[in-house]
């Protein structure tokens, strides 16, 4: 698939290996105890690509979402744990305030400017898709002032 702004291909990430559709044996964590490392690191206020990074890294376990039944978003929001805010609009929230905070120090950075354009333009379209969704409240609206306090 082409990129969004760039209209190139790219790679993604890695590949998941084809027909694993259950637990591997090396995991020695059942799925009881694979939510109870979830909740536990994300009461240490820690997002949930970490908490999978986490849980790759130090526990052995692949793949929550095979292992559990789960994604750890459901098992967070299960438990009451979420954060209001999806977790890829607060990461483009803090890149477009880096942004600007870049912008006032360099005003004709014209590539900067562009890329807060883009950015915000993400944060707008993804806002859209959660508010269909009903992942956020249908007033809430992306403003640039309002988020700084945010991440402050």
């Amino acid at each position: 698939m082409a990129r969004m702004h760039a209209r190139r291909r790219g790679k993604s990430g890695s590949t998941r290996m084809f027909g694993r559709k259950k637990h591997p044996d090396w995991s020695s964590l059942k799925p009881r105890e694979i939510e109870s490392h979830i909740i536990d690191l994300a009461k240490a206020e820690k997002s949930t690509s970490e908490i999978g990074i986490k849980l790759r890294d130090q526990f052995a376990v692949p793949d929550v979402k095979i292992a559990t039944g789960k994604k750890i978003s459901q098992i967070l929001e299960d438990n009451k744990i979420h954060s209001e805010i999806p977790e890829d609009v607060k990461n483009l929230i803090r890149r477009a305030l880096h942004i600007r905070d870049h912008l006032e120090a360099h005003r004709k950075d014209n590539a900067n400017k562009r890329n807060l354009n883009l950015t915000e333009a993400k944060i707008r379209r993804l806002a859209k898709y959660y508010r269909s969704n009903e992942k956020i409240p249908q007033d809430w609206k992306y403003n640039p002032k309002q988020a700084k306090l945010m991440f402050e």
